[in-house]
């Protein structure tokens, strides 16, 4: 299936936290996987799209983080394209919707779009999409990075795979929303069913290969034993400790700001912090 599409990547800016979209173009059309998270990478991403001079054929929605949805109004434009998730992709994207802009309309202000476009297309676990004779079936993974996540695959021999953010290609990641066993839990799976020289298209940074679903299981559990090894009675210094142990593993400063803001969430989850 490969040697029928090219695979164009889009990578923001750091500011827009490294986020990957992509661009499949067949011989006539685009189908995009994801956007971006601010509007001037979004608006990139769309000038990208038309430099391909072919029509936008469809978007698939990998999962229900703003990073990758926030930018559909500026990608779509005025298209009136299907935008493909699972059930509880759309679900948990409109849900969560509002609690988003709370957060992210003071910190990117006028660069997080003021209205959003949402999937509006749904599809089951192990469904099949076809545009210009490019095959895509979804993974329904339920809770793991994010409340729901979703992979495609694309082509029947499953060797090329958009994978969201199940991997983070050596960055920093965020486990706030606190589903970490079930994320270790679809690590395993997605191992066993996977070939294992596919390649993986992540959301932040890649490709990647299965083999860095050692690296991705090895960081999640780092961290989580951090949090649970930090003395709670004194939560912002249990915080540095972790943030300190977190950086022994990875030194790197790519999307540490993720694996900050993860910590207190995860404390929580693990019942750690005082009252």
């Amino acid at each position: 299936m490969t040697d029928l599409v090219t695979i164009h990547r889009h990578t923001s800016a750091p500011q827009g936290a490294f986020v990957n979209a992509y661009l499949v173009e067949t011989a006539s059309g685009v189908v995009a996987v994801d956007s971006t998270l601010t509007v001037s990478n979004s608006r990139a991403l769309r000038q990208r799209l038309e430099r391909l001079g072919k029509p936008l054929l469809a978007v698939l929605v990998t999962h229900s983080h703003p990073d990758h949805y926030g930018g559909l109004t500026e990608l779509v434009a005025s298209d009136d394209v299907p935008i493909i998730a699972t059930q509880g992709v759309h679900e948990v994207i409109r849900r969560d919707d509002p609690i988003k802009e709370q957060i992210l309309r003071p910190m990117f202000g006028d660069e997080w779009v003021r209205e959003r476009t949402f999937p509006n297309t749904v599809v089951a676990d192990g469904e099949t999409v076809t545009f210009d004779g490019a095959r895509f079936t979804v993974i329904d993974l339920g809770p793991s990075e994010s409340p729901h996540d979703c992979p495609w695959l694309l082509g029947d021999d499953r060797e090329t795979v958009f994978l969201g953010d199940q991997i983070y290609d050596r960055m920093h990641c965020y486990l706030a929303d606190g589903f970490f066993d079930r994320w270790l839990a679809n690590i395993e799976r997605l191992r066993r069913e996977l070939p294992r020289d596919a390649v993986l298209h992540v959301g932040h940074g890649g490709p990647c290969s299965v083999a860095d679903f050692d690296w991705q299981r090895e960081y999640i559990e780092t961290f989580v034993d951090a949090v649970n090894a930090a003395d709670w009675s004194e939560p912002d210094r249990a915080e540095q400790a972790v943030v300190a142990r977190v950086k022994e593993f990875l030194p790197g400063e790519e999307l540490q700001f993720l694996m900050e803001l993860s910590v207190q969430p995860v404390a929580g989850k693990l019942g750690l912090l005082p009252r």
